[in-house]
């Protein structure tokens, strides 16, 4: 029966005045851990909503969650779903959770396992607003921790064994001592959590329960901690998770970062090859509950389009082979929940291509062709990842072998006559978008680009509002670098010259000008010239001088 008429069954059974059995008492196929685990892939986290620290859902500024909603995130083929929970602004003095709140937590958890989702809950945001002072406030810090899960566990208790519970989010403990300390605290909790859930009985008496390394990241000494937990509990029904979003200087794009290369790939690999060891090879079980990259939190568009679906494609490939569940994290900038559309359809093109086979992709997504000099022959790598390399096409139209492309290895070279065609009309900016066509994934995007070097003006302003004026002519930008004459560095982050995109400076195409923010003027020496590096994905530097004087700002 499709979901579809089940709903309307449903629908009718009540407006018949019968009653429908809930979740737990639906007919559930019994599964090992690993087994449920690997029904989940994949999943998504319905993020700034119920773990908003404001009044109520919608105080992140997403709408308020919809039996639609959900209905449409399992259509685009998720089969589980993390609801994240911030509890603490909903208790009162003696912890008691308010019931309005509470209610409106199971409604949601309800409609989800309706939907046929595998749901995820924990407690949030409450890691970093008072879990963490556990090491100077230890008894209050876990009366209330074990009141939250008291009156969870309890509401939760005969729900669908698909609900699986999350102790907490992200751990994390001020003023410790160590992390000594700080796995004996998460430890501390984590035991807890498992003692009161279990106490409860019902379906909680084997329902999964997911425990967090410390600060949920995969870093050596955390798995090692976490897997001395497990043992100290021994229960099969345990099982793992760690977050993921990139080697941070790529993950924001700081500390020239900008590109997805051999380090920030080292540091994908790494972290499912410790998951690999650490975990999976003892059969426990992983669920890698959030993904993406940092800078989204800021604007998707903070790393490069390209170099951002290179990193889903290996993510989305080392996580298949690894057995680990993903559940990507989502605070309203993937899924429009107003519209029901992906923001970005490339981008989760990629994604869900993954979840079931490799992709090819391409040293880059932009192949520049200057304006001002004769055209010539390009040739850019194709990383194929255990494709094989088929074709190019235009349009609907298969370009030919020979006279307009060349392919020796994994090189791929345009011919100048093609080229030429492609950039004959006047003007800057994207000619054409190719697509390296491979024997399985999605198609690699290459858009053809005219342009010539960016020039930069003169300009004044202050502080709290500066721009460089810019004809980027086609260029985008990639990064910024920042000095002194002496060469020290200037700026935020001062252990690196490059400069935090999107945060210290960003390209407003549209304006034509680059902004320096505020936050990088308030960490430069008054009266002291900065130079500055403009470095474009065509690959050309423009050179820049700005002087800062009280809150004046000149700029050559």
């Amino acid at each position: 029966m499709s979901r579809l008429l089940g709903r309307l069954l449903v629908l009718g059974l009540l407006a018949a005045g019968l009653s429908v059995a809930g979740p737990a008492a639906a007919r559930e196929p019994v599964r090992t851990p690993a087994q449920a685990v690997a029904a989940m892939q994949p999943g998504w986290n319905l993020g700034n909503t119920l773990d908003a620290t404001g009044a109520d859902e919608t105080s992140w500024g997403n709408p308020r969650v919809t039996r639609e909603l959900l209905a449409g995130i399992r259509d685009q083929g998720f089969n589980s779903i993390r609801v994240p929970v911030t509890w603490g602004q909903h208790q009162s003095a003696d912890h008691t959770i308010d019931p309005a709140y509470l209610a409106r937590v199971q409604e949601v958890v309800d409609w989800a396992l309706d939907e046929g989702f595998y749901v995820m809950i924990n407690i949030h945001h409450d890691s970093w607003q008072w879990i963490n002072t556990m090491p100077t406030d230890h008894d209050n810090v876990l009366a209330r921790y074990n009141a939250v899960w008291t009156q969870v566990a309890a509401a939760f208790r005969d729900a669908s064994p698909r609900l699986v519970l999350e102790s907490v989010n992200e751990p994390q403990f001020a003023g410790s001592s160590g992390d000594a300390e700080n796995y004996a605290l998460l430890a501390e909790l984590n035991a807890s959590f498992h003692r009161i859930v279990r106490g409860t009985g019902g379906g909680n008496a084997q329902r999964l329960l997911v425990l967090p390394t410390l600060h949920t990241n995969a870093d050596q000494g955390r798995l090692d901690a976490l897997n001395a937990e497990f043992a100290a509990l021994n229960d099969p029904n345990l099982i793992a998770t760690v977050h993921y979003y990139g080697y941070w200087p790529f993950s924001v794009n700081v500390a020239g970062g900008y590109r997805f290369d051999a380090t920030a790939q080292a540091d994908l690999m790494g972290t499912f090859q410790r998951l690999r060891d650490s975990l999976i090879s003892k059969g426990i079980p992983v669920i890698l509950g959030e993904y993406g990259l940092l800078g989204f939190d800021r604007h998707t568009g903070t790393i490069e389009q390209g170099e951002k679906l290179k990193f889903f494609e290996l993510f989305g490939h080392q996580a298949r082979i690894s057995k680990v569940t993903t559940m990507l994290w989502d605070n309203g900038q993937h899924f429009d929940r107003t519209a029901g559309v992906w923001r970005d359809t490339e981008l989760f093109g990629q994604i869900s291509s993954s979840w079931r086979t490799r992709s090819g992709t391409a040293a880059s997504d932009l192949l520049f062709v200057p304006r001002a000099a004769p055209v010539t022959a390009q040739t850019i790598t194709v990383n194929p990842n255990g494709t094989g390399f088929t074709h190019v096409r235009l349009g609907n139209t298969t370009l030919r072998r020979g006279p307009d492309y060349q392919v020796s290895g994994d090189q791929l070279t345009l011919t100048a006559g093609l080229l030429t065609r492609l950039t004959k009309s006047g003007g800057y900016g994207v000619k054409a978008s190719l697509t390296l066509r491979f024997s399985r994934g999605v198609p690699w995007r290459l858009d053809v680009v005219s342009y010539d070097v960016p020039r930069l003006s003169a300009a004044t302003g202050t502080t709290a509002a500066f721009a460089v004026p810019t004809a980027f002519n086609g260029d985008r930008l990639a990064t910024l670098k920042a000095t002194y004459a002496d060469g020290s560095n200037a700026g935020p982050h001062n252990w690196t010259p490059f400069k935090e995109f999107d945060r210290a400076f960003a390209p407003d195409y549209d304006a034509g000008a680059i902004k320096l923010t505020p936050e990088f003027f308030a960490e430069v020496s008054d009266g002291t010239p900065v130079n500055l590096e403009f470095v474009f994905w065509s690959g050309a530097t423009v050179t820049y001088q700005v002087t800062r004087t009280g809150a004046a700002v000149t700029g050559a």
